[in-house]
C-alpha cells in the first residue's frame, strides 16, 4: 500500500453565498484540509470564506465572463465546458458536491471519484415544465430554453458515468437519482447545526413560515390560508421577489417581518407553536433547526421532509399544495395531544454535523480501500499475463 498522503479535490459547482449545500462542503473540508477547492465561479464574502475554513477556490474561465458575478447563472450553457477545463489529473481521490455540473468533472481509471448529489439537475429534468413555465420564457426564448436543457440533459446523463460512487442527501434524491442515472446511492443526511438552535419547552401561540419569497416555497398557500384562520396568528420571516405578492394576500393576522437575522430567526423558531413549510425540498434543513428548538412541524408530505419530521409525533403532513390542505392541517395539528419538544429535539440531534463528518468519513474510506484493493488486483492479473 502506498504511504504517500492522498491527494484530495474538492468541486463545488459554485460559490456566491453561504447556503445549504456551502454547509455540507464545510464538513468536508474540515475532514480533508488539505483538499484543493475548485468551483466554476467564485464571488464569496471575506466572511462566508471564513465559514470555509479561509479557503479560494480555483475557478474557471466564467469567473471573468461579464456579468459573471451577478449573472453567473446565465451562463449555464458554458458550464458544461468549463467544469469540463478543470484539471485534476494530480489527485487521487475526487469529490464533487454537485446539484448542478461539478460531477462532470474529468477523471481517470486511477482517480476515484465520489460524488455528494443535492438533486439531478432540477430544471432539466422532471422539473423542466414548471422551470419554463415560471420563468415566463415563451416563443423563441423559450424554444431556445428547451434546446439548451435537451442538451443539458445529454450532457448530465453522459457524465454520470464518471462518477464511481454517487452519495445522495435524501432518500428521496437517491430515488431521483436511480430515475435519471440508473445509478445507486447511499443516503447520508446533511449536516444541520443543531446545537445552534437550543431546545425551548415553552411556546407561544403563532405560527411561523419562513423562507426566501420564491414561487416554489409556495408562502402563498401559507399566507391565504391564514385568511381562512383569522383566529390564528402567522408570523413569516424572509424577503424576495414575492414579496408583494404575498403582502396583497396577508389578512391582518399574518405579520410579515422580512429578511431578518439568524439570531431573530432562531429567536422565533424558539418561541413558535409550529413552523409551517409548503414547499417540496429534496431535504429542507429548516424543519429539523425548528425541532432542535422543541417545536414541531406542520409540512407539505413531499420531499425530504417525510424523512426529517416523524407523523404524529414531531410534525403532521398534509397531501396537496393548497390552501384547504393547509388549513385543515392546521386544525387536525391543533385538534391532537401536545407535541413533546423534547421528542422534537432528540429528532433533530439524528442529523447533526458530527453525525454527518462520521458517516460521510466512514463511506469514504470504505470507497477508498475497496478502490485500492481492486487496482491491486488489476495489477497482480496484468503482471500474471506479461
Amino acid at each position: 500500500m502506498s504511504l504517500k498522503p492522498l491527494r484530495v479535490a474538492i468541486v463545488h459547482d459554485w460559490l456566491v453565498t453561504y447556503a445549504g449545500a456551502e454547509r455540507v462542503l464545510r464538513e468536508m473540508l474540515t475532514l480533508y484540509p488539505q483538499a484543493d477547492l475548485f468551483a466554476v465561479v467564485d464571488f464569496l464574502s471575506d466572511a462566508d470564506r471564513e465559514r470555509l475554513l479561509g479557503k479560494q477556490a480555483q475557478t474557471t474561465f466564467i469567473q471573468n465572463l461579464p456579468w459573471a458575478r451577478k449573472k453567473y447563472r446565465g451562463y449555464l450553457p458554458l458550464m458544461p465546458l468549463a467544469i469540463e477545463q478543470l484539471d485534476l489529473s494530480a489527485y487521487d481521490l475526487v469529490l464533487s458536491s454537485s446539484h448542478a455540473v461539478a460531477k462532470g468533472v474529468l477523471t481517470g481509471p486511477d482517480q476515484l471519484h465520489i460524488c455528494y448529489c443535492y438533486t439531478p439537475i432540477r430544471y432539466a429534468w422532471d422539473l423542466q415544465h414548471q422551470y419554463l413555465r415560471e420563468s415566463g420564457l415563451k416563443g423563441w426564448k423559450g424554444a431556445l430554453a428547451r434546446l439548451m436543457l435537451h442538451y443539458i440533459r445529454l450532457w448530465d446523463a453522459r457524465t454520470a458515468l464518471g462518477v464511481d460512487h454517487f452519495v445522495a442527501d435524501s432518500a428521496y434524491i437517491a430515488r431521483r437519482v436511480r430515475k435519471v442515472y440508473r445509478r445507486e446511492a447511499a443516503v447520508i443526511y446533511p449536516p444541520v447545526a443543531v446545537d445552534s438552535f437550543p431546545l425551548r419547552e415553552d411556546k407561544e401561540d403563532f405560527y411561523l413560515a419562513a423562507s426566501r419569497l420564491v414561487p416554489y416555497k409556495r408562502l402563498d398557500l401559507i399566507v391565504a390560508a391564514f385568511r381562512s384562520l383569522p383566529d390564528k396568528r402567522l408570523v413569516l420571516i424572509g424577503d424576495g421577489p414575492e414579496m408583494d405578492k404575498i403582502r396583497a394576500l396577508a389578512g391582518a393576522n399574518v405579520e410579515i417581518l422580512g429578511y431578518q437575522p439568524d439570531a431573530v430567526l432562531r429567536d422565533h423558531l424558539q418561541r413558535a407553536r409550529a413552523l409551517i413549510f409548503a414547499a417540496e425540498e429534496d431535504f429542507g434543513i429548516l424543519p429539523v433547526e425548528a425541532q432542535a428548538c422543541g417545536t414541531p412541524v406542520i409540512a407539505y408530505g413531499r420531499g425530504g421532509v417525510r424523512e426529517t419530521v416523524l407523523e404524529g409525533q414531531t410534525g403532521v403532513f398534509f397531501e396537496e399544495q393548497s390552501a384547504e390542505a393547509i388549513v385543515a392541517a392546521v386544525q387536525g395539528f391543533e385538534a391532537l395531544p401536545t407535541f413533546s419538544p423534547a421528542a422534537c429535539r432528540a429528532n433533530a440531534e439524528g442529523f447533526s454535523e458530527e453525525r454527518f463528518r462520521r458517516d460521510f468519513a466512514a463511506l469514504v474510506s470504505a470507497r477508498w480501500r475497496e478502490f485500492q484493493e481492486g487496482a491491486r488486483c488489476h495489477q497482480m492479473v496484468d503482471s500474471g499475463g506479461q
